[in-house]
């Protein structure tokens, strides 16, 4: 059986290829997988297939059906093709093969081909939709081995900051950015580019912790906008009491303290501190709903200076602030006991070498 696709003929790198358009049901029944885990890696053709990322792509794919995007396909055919141009065009016309012979290793995208398939199981009516094939002749392993290595060259990662400032899908992220206009402490502070501040940096916070710090304080977000402004009223209150109590941030804000020479001897707008200070925040609201504002001038009571001995194997460790999961737990215990609120047992591990006997949750002091 003979299948065609419209195409177009171009050359790179001095070799022939063609830029399809293949229907998404057309995919899976073109592309299959090879499962290249039997084979030594320099005998493999494909990285292998990592099949824990396929769900997560498909759901994207099934949960943004008016708006998911995706890159052209890019895969090597060993079959012969049969290339017929239109209304006599040299680049612009069908690609035909023999779809019982069709034979291909699939150079970049094989993750997205499996995650359409699981998509079409799902909802068959995206099969009617289409995406961009790059088509290139099969030479040899060693060839299509130099493909996989070039289409992966120079592909970055962008930031998380440049993430979320992009995304327009997630609630927590669109009110985190109204959350930088509206807080005093915030605006023109906030990197939102890379997710670590310049040595020079004239700023005080990345988007990065500053959405890190709402996840925190706010919880789990629904995915639903209609959230959107009850988050950012909260943010925006709590987020603007706490600047109250750490002034140095105003100072810097205000000029009169270079941002350099806060964030060499203090460490209250760091991640880690600043993902403390939202779940900590969070605690305090559901425990002290009546009177948080008046808990947090606790703050002003907090040595926010690296040369703070109570900040080793809390956050700092060998002289150096760090934000693992096990300097974020201390450093939000830490904050907790220095506003007077209740401790689990394992918050009171992390701190047990500075905190008096406090109220364990669940226990007696």
């Amino acid at each position: 059986m003979k299948v065609q696709f419209p195409a177009m003929k171009g050359m790179i790198g001095q070799r022939t290829y063609f830029a399809c358009l293949m229907n998404l049901s057309a995919i899976p029944k073109m592309f299959t997988f090879q499962d290249w885990i039997e084979f030594r890696p320099e005998d493999r053709e494909q990285r292998v297939l990592n099949r824990k990322r396929v769900p997560e792509i498909a759901r994207y794919i099934t949960e943004n059906e008016d708006g998911y995007l995706f890159s052209s396909i890019t895969a090597s055919y060993q079959c012969e093709v049969n290339f017929k141009p239109v209304n006599g065009a040299d680049g612009i016309g069908t690609l035909e093969m023999d779809f019982e012979k069709a034979n291909f290793v699939i150079n970049d995208g094989q993750h997205r081909c499996a995650a359409i398939a699981q998509a079409l199981d799902q909802n068959p009516a995206l099969g009617d939709e289409s995406i961009s094939v790059l088509l290139f002749p099969y030479e040899n392993r060693e060839r299509v081995q130099q493909m996989f290595s070039d289409l992966n060259r120079f592909v970055v990662k962008t930031s998380k900051s440049l993430d979320i400032l992009y995304d327009k899908r997630d609630p927590l992220s669109i009110a985190t950015l109204d959350v930088c206009e509206k807080v005093a402490a915030f605006q023109g502070m906030v990197e939102k580019d890379s997710v670590s501040l310049p040595v020079r940096s004239a700023k005080l916070f990345t988007l990065a912790s500053l959405y890190d710090a709402n996840r925190e304080l706010l919880g789990n977000v629904q995915d639903d906008e209609a959230t959107i402004p009850s988050m950012v009223a909260t943010a925006v209150t709590y987020w603007d009491e706490v600047s109250k109590h750490i002034p140095l941030w105003m100072k810097v804000k205000n000029g009169d303290l270079r941002a350099i020479e806060f964030r060499q001897e203090n460490i209250s707008a760091h991640s880690v501190v600043m993902r403390a200070l939202g779940a900590a925040g969070g605690d305090l609201m559901k425990e002290r709903p009546e009177d948080w504002q008046e808990r947090l001038t606790a703050l002003e009571s907090v040595d926010w200076s690296k040369k703070n001995k109570d900040w080793d194997n809390i956050c700092i460790v060998a002289n150096s602030v760090v934000s693992n999961r096990q300097a974020r737990s201390a450093t939000k215990a830490y904050l907790k006991y220095k506003l007077g609120l209740t401790l689990t047992d394992g918050e009171l591990k992390t701190i047990s070498h500075l905190a008096a006997p406090v109220v364990a949750e669940g226990g007696q002091a």
